[in-house]
């Protein structure tokens, strides 16, 4: 979901996140950053780009709620579609809701043998 507004170092073996939005604020008595307005995520090493109106990291969780027309992009071309996206970074697991009369929208590929090693593109 990673020239920016402000960069957040995750405790786990993941690495740098980075994230540009039109506004961000961040609590650092609870651990909370809140980028709001053309929001665009990086995380280089997990190879995700995701994009939304609104991302919440929430540092003490390792999760990130992103909200609003929210696009995660895998570097091996997966992609996932919702209106709220939780995304688990410890585990590397997603949990997407639609809004109202709408549906998640996901693709992925299977048995692509192809080198993944290569970075995202933002």
């Amino acid at each position: 979901m990673f020239a920016l507004a402000a960069s957040a170092q995750q405790s786990t073996q993941s690495g740098l996140i980075t994230i540009e939005s039109d506004q961000q604020t961040a609590d650092n008595s609870i651990g909370v950053v809140t980028a709001q307005g053309n929001v665009r995520l990086i995380h280089i090493d997990l190879g995700i780009v995701a994009t939304g109106r609104q991302a919440q990291y929430f540092m003490k969780e390792e999760r990130i709620v992103f909200s609003g027309d929210v696009n995660i992009m895998q570097k091996n071309g997966d992609l996932l579609q919702a209106d709220k996206i939780v995304y688990f970074l410890a585990e590397e697991r997603a949990l997407a809701t639609p809004s109202e009369d709408e549906q998640v929208f996901s693709q992925w590929s299977f048995g692509n043998d192809a080198d993944d090693s290569s970075p995202v593109i933002p």
